[in-house]
Parts: structure tokens; sequence; C-alpha cells
């Protein structure tokens, strides 16, 4: 995918009213540590528009991202953050679950894991919550540098047993140190959110902010 344009349109907090859009909107969820900022810069071809930290939990708004003039990347905000009082969590539920209710753009919800590690309470119950609510999550398996090439398959089958995937369930592992993955990634988007008339082209480029 060419990245010709990417910035960040709108910020909706705990009593912010969500944007209509009327474009397609691709949703990503994951644990607060997992590299979901990373993830979308890589996607964008941009190196800190979407902000990473050190301290997880930086992502406490839903985040929309307008791409190409053509579609939205919303970053939503990390779950399992330890230090923020169980009330500011279901604030944050609550502001999530509004979202994947009343967005009538939203075509994929991305649930990002990292493949390293068998899925947390805080994952399986963030898998059945967006299945739910009428989605079918493709899994994202960041952090694939950390483990060796052999040990890919079955880490994803952990993953697949942890979370009872159903079947047919997409899970693309991703690295955001080398990049595998990203193309995988934006074919999913092109092919889910765009008929085959408008397709984009799935192609990199050096685009960097």
């Amino acid at each position: 995918m060419i990245i010709k344009s990417a910035e960040l349109e709108t910020v909706c907090g705990i009593t912010s009213v969500l944007p209509v859009n009327e474009k397609p909107e691709v949703a990503f969820s994951g644990k607060s540590n997992v590299g979901k900022s990373s993830l979308i810069n890589a996607l964008m071809n941009r190196k800190s528009l979407a902000r990473t930290s050190g301290q997880p939990g930086k992502t406490q708004t839903i985040n929309f991202y307008h791409i190409n003039n053509a579609l939205y990347y919303v970053d939503l905000p990390g779950y399992g953050y330890a230090k923020v009082s169980e009330t500011t969590k279901g604030k944050w539920g609550k502001m999530i679950e509004n979202y994947l209710k009343t967005s009538t753009q939203l075509k994929i919800v991305f649930l990002l894991l990292d493949i390293r590690h068998e899925p947390s309470e805080n994952d399986k119950s963030m898998y059945d919550w967006i299945v739910y609510q009428g989605f079918y999550p493709v899994i994202i398996a960041t952090k694939l540098d950390k483990i060796n090439r052999s040990q890919i398959q079955k880490q994803i089958k952990i993953i697949k047993e942890g979370l009872q995937v159903t079947p047919g369930t997409k899970i693309l592992p991703f690295s955001a140190l080398s990049k595998q993955g990203r193309e995988e990634i934006w074919a999913c988007i092109d092919e889910i959110c765009f008929p085959p008339q408008e397709s984009l082209v799935i192609e990199d480029n050096d685009i960097t902010n």
C-alpha cells in the first residue's frame, strides 16, 4: 500500500462524541505493552505519528488516523494496565464498547497479542468481547523478532488454543523491528475494506515523518 498521507485527525476521550466517518475504519486493540503504536506507525510508514512509550497505558483515548484520504486506522486504549483505577478501566471499557456498537464503518478489528506468551485472561476476555459485539478479529502476533523462526508455528498454535478461536481465524505474525508481516496486514485491510475494482496496490515506500 502506497502511503501518501497519514494524519491524526480525531482524538476522543471518555466524554467525547465519536466522529461519524464515511470511509472504512480499521480498529487496533491490544494489551498496553503489546506494541500497538509501533505496529500502527509501521503500517503508516511513519516513525512516531502514533506515540510509543516505555510506559504502558500511553493510549488513553480513541485515536483516528486518516490514511490516504481513503480509510481510518483507529487506535483503541490498551487494556490490562495495572496503574489506573478500576473506575478508569471501566470508563475505557465503556468507551471501546460504545465505539464497537455504534461505528457504521468499522470493517476489521485487529487484536494484538505477544507471540512469545500464552494469551492472558485479559486477552481472552477481549477476544470473547469483540466476538460478542459481532466481529471476528484478525489476530496479529507481535514481537516476532523475539523468537526463533522454528518456534513460530508452535506459538501460533498456543495462541489459537488459548483464545479458542473460531475456525478460519487469521493469525498474522509481525515484527516492528524488521517490518515482517506488514504486507500481509496491508493485504488483509485491502481485501476487506475495498472491492476489487478499488483495490489498493500493495507496495512499500520510504516516506517518513
